[in-house]
């Protein structure tokens, strides 16, 4: 049987079922193969993000912070609560309700928009033909003009921490604990290992995160990587550094992990559950035939251009297993992009403005260079802080760790980047974002009026703060 399609996406998460309903929306006949499984054996659309990533963790986070403040901020505010407790299982059904409620939403999606779904597993073959392999172990072929290939990705294992039913486990084990930790281990200390660490650590568990690497969250700037340490640190996140993890042994319902200190010394430590969030790798293995023509790097990833076409005409590969940073909103916009470019639109994504977030509490998140990165290119700049906790918007909610720090060029007085640590960080980078897109200065930014009072006033604030004329904190005295 073969069937025909203008636009065939491999893969349903937040880069696929975009660039398909996209590509639908444009007029194009367009089908999306998704492999994807729940517990009950049901396809799901959504992928990694909307499963087992971003939506589910967002919702622990918000939670488990709604849990700690009732518990540890709410007297500040006059407000007595008595005895609080939280009920776990609640907690973790709410988040499986709203998984259910996105994935569901996105069928409907589909549907509303003529989107043919396919439940199974999709390999790219020579001439742009798909081999779509049913659950049931059907094979069709399907005939295309283009293939968007959108398989995104699988976190790393390690041979010293092998998974296990319920003890070691990776993020997807770790939004689905029923109880609370007493000690709970983590390796890594990214994005996930942070957030998950985070969720748990509110609830009561003794965390303990080992990371491999010296510096701590070497991708941001350093002042933003210092101030999460120091907050990290009063938030009981114990975080050590230079920790090369080397074996686990499993005893009984406890792991006994052996690492290598800062020193080059023998430790061991006791968990009752350790999470393993070691980063994560392209899902590439096995999606092309040995003819397809697509090439591939050594580590997985699939070589593409500025557009993400591959080295096969009319295929093309977005997302996770591509060149970037792993984002789920990187994704999708490079998915509407190629849905753009097939359909004969002119279309192209700015990479130096793609925000990254970290979702503590705070939120750390940026945009653009950072001062190491700057410094190393020889680029001149100048800098603009400002405090949460001079801001009256802040105080009132009693949430004025962080700060806004705002980087432009010295000769050009371009915004270059913008780093966050606070309280709704990752809303407030949004403004940096549309403002580095429209190539503006940080005057620009200095001479907008930002509403009182407001957060967001930090961000106007650290932009005066660029030229030192800040008004609401004392600005440094010129040399």
């Amino acid at each position: 049987m073969s069937d025909k399609f203008d636009v065939v996406v491999i893969g349903g998460g937040p880069g696929g079922y975009v660039a398909a309903i996209r590509a639908a929306q444009l007029g194009l006949k367009t089908a999306c193969i998704e492999k994807w499984l729940d517990k009950d054996n049901k396809s799901r659309l959504g992928g990694t993000c909307l499963n087992v990533g971003c939506i589910p963790s967002k919702a622990l986070l918000d939670s488990s912070h709604k849990y700690h403040d009732a518990k540890e901020s709410y007297g500040v505010h006059g407000i007595s609560v008595g005895d609080v407790a939280m009920d776990v299982n609640a907690m973790v059904n709410r988040k499986d309700k709203i998984v259910d409620q996105l994935t569901s939403g996105i069928t409907g999606l589909f549907k509303a928009n003529g989107v043919t779904s396919f439940e199974g597993f999709g390999k790219v073959l020579a001439n742009k033909k798909v081999e779509f392999t049913a659950h049931d172990g059907t094979v069709t072929v399907l005939e295309t003009e283009n293939v968007i290939l959108a398989t995104g990705s699988v976190p790393v294992n390690i041979p010293p921490a092998p998974r296990t039913e319920d003890i070691i486990v990776d993020n997807e084990g770790a939004l689905n604990f029923r109880e609370v930790p007493k000690r709970l281990g983590v390796i890594g200390a990214g994005v996930i290992g942070l957030e998950l660490g985070s969720v748990w650590a509110r609830l009561g568990s003794d965390v303990v995160v080992l990371e491999a690497q010296d510096a701590f969250l070497s991708v941001c700037d350093q002042d933003i990587a210092k101030e999460a340490a120091k907050i990290f640190k009063k938030q009981h996140l114990d975080i050590r550094l230079g920790a090369r993890v080397t074996g686990s042994q499993i005893n009984g319902e406890e792991v006994e992990v052996t690492y290598l200190d800062a020193k080059g010394e023998e430790q061991k430590q006791t968990f009752d559950k350790l999470i393993v969030a070691v980063g994560r790798k392209p899902f590439t293995q096995g999606c092309f035939s040995d003819d397809s023509g697509v090439k591939l790097d050594e580590r997985g990833f699939v070589f593409v251009d500025e557009q993400c076409r591959t080295s096969v005409p009319g295929v093309f590969a977005i997302g996770d297993i591509v060149r970037g940073p792993m984002l789920a909103h990187k994704a999708s916009e490079e998915g509407v992009m190629v849905a753009d470019i097939i359909a004969g639109h002119k279309a192209q994504m700015n990479y130096d403005c793609i925000p990254s977030v970290i979702y503590t509490h705070p939120e750390l998140a940026w945009v653009g260079k950072n001062e190491q990165e700057l410094k190393a290119e020889g680029i001149k700049f100048k800098v603009g802080k400002f405090p949460f906790a001079a801001s009256g918007r802040a105080m009132a909610a009693n949430d004025t760790d962080g700060f806004v720090k705002m980087i432009a060029c010295e000769e050009t007085d371009r915004i270059l980047g913008c780093h966050i640590i606070g309280s709704h960080a990752a809303d407030l980078i949004a403004q940096a974002v549309i403002a580095m897109e429209f190539g503006s200065t940080a005057e620009d930014i200095a001479l907008t009026v930002f509403a009182h009072p407001t957060v967001s006033e930090a961000v106007h604030e650290a932009a005066l703060a660029v030229d030192n004329h800040a008004i609401h904190i004392a600005n440094r005295k010129k040399r």
